[in-house]
């Protein structure tokens, strides 16, 4: 992708680390039998593994169209989530208690990979406007990211510490993936 190298870098290294922190989370969830977000945990593993091979070409580790397919499913799980919980369904601690963040990450997901031009990937450069008939969509899933990233912030202080790492998680997701659909630009 466009942007500077390093500052690419670093974003693919922060999301590898999201990946390798979530795994984490799921092995100690499931030996210790504490509660987890099992599928935010899960889907930050697969995103973080997704957004550093979209970031750095050598990190590429699926072809898009399977990264599409994991990626349209984790947006359907969180959107019947979202509607169990508008139908008032009893939250539970193992699934996430906000699902819509969880289905717009998904679905940015799925939008970078159908939209960003194989071409242009193995060129390792950003997409024009011209070369997308959603480009529209770019600008309001990246702020909308960004501002997920800022209310998890303001949040932050108030939480314990497992949590609030969970948080810094959820937070560098967001920024990273927001970064990432600014350079489709």
């Amino acid at each position: 992708m466009g942007g500077p190298a390093w500052l690419t870098g670093i974003f693919a290294a922060a999301m590898l680390a999201v990946a390798v922190y979530c795994t984490g989370r799921l092995i100690a969830a499931r030996r210790w039998r504490r509660p987890t977000e099992l599928d935010t945990d899960g889907a930050h593993v697969v995103m973080g593994l997704a957004m550093a091979g979209t970031l750095v070409s050598g990190l590429r580790t699926l072809p898009a169209t399977m990264w599409e397919a994991v990626f349209a499913a984790g947006a359907a799980w969180f959107g019947w989530r979202m509607l169990q919980a508008r139908r008032g369904a009893q939250p539970t601690p193992w699934r996430s208690s906000h699902p819509l963040p969880h289905l717009v990450e998904c679905a940015a997901m799925v939008f970078m990979f159908l939209i960003l031009p194989a071409s242009a990937a193995a060129r390792g450069i950003s997409m024009t406007a011209t070369e997308s008939r959603f480009s529209f969509l770019t600008l309001p899933l990246a702020l909308f990211l960004f501002g997920y990233a800022v209310w998890l912030g303001d949040r932050v202080t108030r939480r314990h510490l497992a949590p609030r790492c969970a948080a810094i998680c959820k937070i560098t997701m967001g920024i990273t993936m927001g970064y990432t659909l600014i350079l489709m630009l």
